[in-house]
């Protein structure tokens, strides 16, 4: 199998990435892989797609970091690939990574991945959608019941009014970001620096207010989504706790946040069958549901992350079990010899 995996820059990749995990697996089990970063696709005059990719040597890496440091070490392999002859094309960059600096380097990404789409590569997750899910306004497409209340506004007389409505306990964040940036917890009596608030988060664009869960004190869980179905292996889901003990609201891993093992309740699971029909329906292969008892904060298409912990957690490899089902999907595609749409064969 010829596989990619698309990323924000090879140089900000770190060991600890749920696609350094995926991309050395798949090494090791004698896959073709490379790395592209979100500047580095070529369109050819003949119409071709292709890229400027980092690709591993080797079969054998004992680790992630080993992996890592040979695809950014000065004498890694970097080749002119054809991406519109990959088998599987995967998507894994942050586009709040890019909000500054490069906003033009997502959405430019995506238009590239659509082409590939075309040519009968299978792109994962499917790129027509994902232009859909930019940010955190396609959570409001799915249903009310798994949606904590929300105002979605720049204007902060609009903001104070829904945080009002809420009894003064609301959480602000920017409408585009992760990893807990940006993010304020309201307190009733906290007033006084709401204003300074609500101005940190719309400087850059739309803030989003929700209603406060108070089970959000306990952590969140982050469950991983396959195929739309939590994604389970010999009876383990791939989940896990995430929590923040000192004082900070916020249990995002990248905000200083904790893990803990855990297991989906029924609430989780209830919620996951309730969102899979629109993830199905998009073409939404691998994603992250960020859960708070029996509601969701946070849906990540994107770049759904915390595989290698779950799987140092739990003892299971959920990532051989992610590629072997790519490489289902890949004899599926041959199968039905390009009768499949891209966002058909993404969820299959």
């Amino acid at each position: 199998m010829k596989l990619a995996f698309v990323v924000n820059r090879i140089e900000t990749e770190r060991e600890d990435y749920t696609t350094i995990r995926l991309a050395r697996v798949a090494a090791n089990a004698g896959h073709a892989v490379a790395l592209i970063g979100l500047a580095d696709f070529i369109y050819e005059t003949d119409g071709s797609v292709c890229a400027r990719a980092h690709c591993p040597r080797r079969d054998d890496y004992a680790d992630d970091a080993a992996l890592l440091a040979e695809l950014q070490g000065p004498d890694a392999r970097v080749e002119r690939i054809r991406v519109d002859e990959l088998d599987v094309l995967m998507l894994r960059s942050d586009p709040a990574d890019e909000l500054v600096e490069r906003p033009w380097a997502p959405n430019s990404a995506l238009l590239f991945a659509q082409l590939a789409a075309a040519r009968q590569v299978i792109v994962v997750n499917d790129p027509a959608h994902l232009t859909d899910a930019c940010n955190k306004t396609y959570f409001q497409h799915f249903p009310e019941e798994v949606r904590p209340a929300t105002c979605i506004a720049r204007d902060p007389e609009v903001i104070k009014q829904f945080i009002a409505a809420q009894g003064g306990r609301a959480v602000i964040k920017p409408l585009q970001g992760s990893g807990g940036q940006g993010v304020f917890v309201v307190a009733p009596g906290g007033e006084a620096n709401l204003n300074q608030m609500i101005e940190a988060v719309i400087r850059d664009g739309y803030a989003i207010a929700q209603e406060y869960l108070p089970r959000a004190a306990e952590g969140d869980l982050r469950l991983i989504m396959l195929n739309g179905r939590p994604l389970q292996v010999d009876g383990v889901y791939a989940c896990l706790r995430r929590y923040n003990d000192s004082g900070d609201a916020r249990s995002n891993i990248k905000a200083g946040g904790k893990i803990q093992k855990a297991q989906p309740d029924a609430d989780a699971l209830r919620l996951a069958e309730l969102v899979a029909p629109k993830l199905v329906r998009d073409g939404m292969y691998l994603v992250g549901l960020d859960i708070v008892g029996d509601r969701m904060m946070e849906i990540n298409v994107d770049t759904p992350g915390g595989l290698n912990m779950i799987e140092e957690l739990t003892g299971v490899d959920f990532s051989r079990h992610i590629i072997a089902d790519l490489e289902r999907k890949v004899r599926l595609r041959h199968q039905y010899r390009g009768t499949l749409a891209n966002a058909e064969l993404a969820v299959l």
